[in-house]
């Protein structure tokens, strides 16, 4: 069956420039935001595949593109483009993304969530810490990279993780740390979840060769309700 949910190239500001992205309205024609972001792959299509994901669930699904149109084709270049990707612009890029979703004709929230996967569950915690009370949900999955916060102070948005146990970007004694550190300094709702899968086990892409069927239907799931509880 087709897709039918409305879905768009946009360009939004952000900082004095323009950034762009990826937009899933749902066929209601409105709904909560949630901005949406990017694996160390760049804006391809398993991204836009989870924003079409969101729009059927009744969001309105932003995926900021963090890498101007570029893609990775494999690990090696996917390395590259994170290790070079100004975390600075990018928080900008995403914080842009944030006020354009809560000032869209389309999005009923005051708020939005987020959703993010590898670097872009690191840049969901860091957009978390930044946003202050504009963010009211964040779901880093198996956050790794360079945007990862030192601290969560400040951060007031419920958080909900999902990592895997058997993670070699991200061992899952450092995501149990992690969990506790948010908890510790920022004093919001956490809760983690930890899955017997591997890095990037939602993707079902499989690019990594670790997509878990099991482990990303129970994730998705857990996301689809926290969302909808949270984001008003």
């Amino acid at each position: 069956m087709a897709d039918q949910n409305p879905r768009q190239n946009v360009t939004f500001p952000s900082n004095g420039n323009e950034a762009h992205g990826y937009l899933a309205v749902p066929e209601a024609g409105s709904g909560p935001g949630v901005v949406v972001i990017q694996e160390w792959w760049g804006l391809d299509d398993h991204l836009a595949d989870v924003c079409d994901r969101l729009a059927r669930e009744g969001f309105v699904a932003l995926a900021p593109d963090l890498y101007g149109g570029r893609v990775a084709h494999d690990a090696d270049e996917a390395g590259s483009f994170m290790t070079n990707l100004p975390v600075e612009q990018a928080a900008k890029d995403l914080s842009g993304a944030v006020d354009f979703l809560i000032g869209h004709d389309a999005v009923t929230s005051s708020t939005v969530g987020t959703v993010g996967f590898c670097m872009g569950g690191g840049f969901v915690l860091l957009l978390a810490v930044e946003a202050g009370d504009k963010v009211s949900a964040a779901v880093p999955f198996y956050g790794v990279g360079p945007a990862v916060p030192n601290t969560y102070q400040g951060l007031t948005a419920a958080v909900q993780g999902h990592y895997a146990e058997d993670d070699g970007f991200y061992p899952v004694e450092q995501a149990r740390q992690q969990e506790a550190q948010i908890r510790e300094e920022s004093g919001a709702e956490v809760e983690f979840f930890y899955y017997p899968a591997g890095h990037a086990f939602l993707n079902d892409h499989d690019k990594m060769g670790t997509y878990d069927a099991e482990a990303a239907q129970q994730a998705w799931t857990r996301t689809v309700e926290f969302l909808k509880a949270k984001v008003s």
